[in-house]
């Protein structure tokens, strides 16, 4: 079950939003690479929130 309708011509909602794809890329990147958190610990969070809303990527 998809939460967002991805509009007709695209794959995601972010081939109609290209500037919220910029400010999405800026955020996930300054999430990965700064913090207190290691990799590991930030890669075992994202695994399992993808488990929980049953994300099959």
């Amino acid at each position: 079950m998809t939460r967002i309708s991805i509009p007709e011509g695209g794959s995601s909602l972010f081939d109609h939003q290209p500037e919220l794809f910029a400010v999405f890329n800026r955020f996930y990147g300054t999430l990965w690479s700064e913090g207190r958190l290691d990799q590991a610990t930030k890669e075992v969070g994202r695994l399992r929130n993808a488990r929980v809303n049953d994300c099959n990527i």
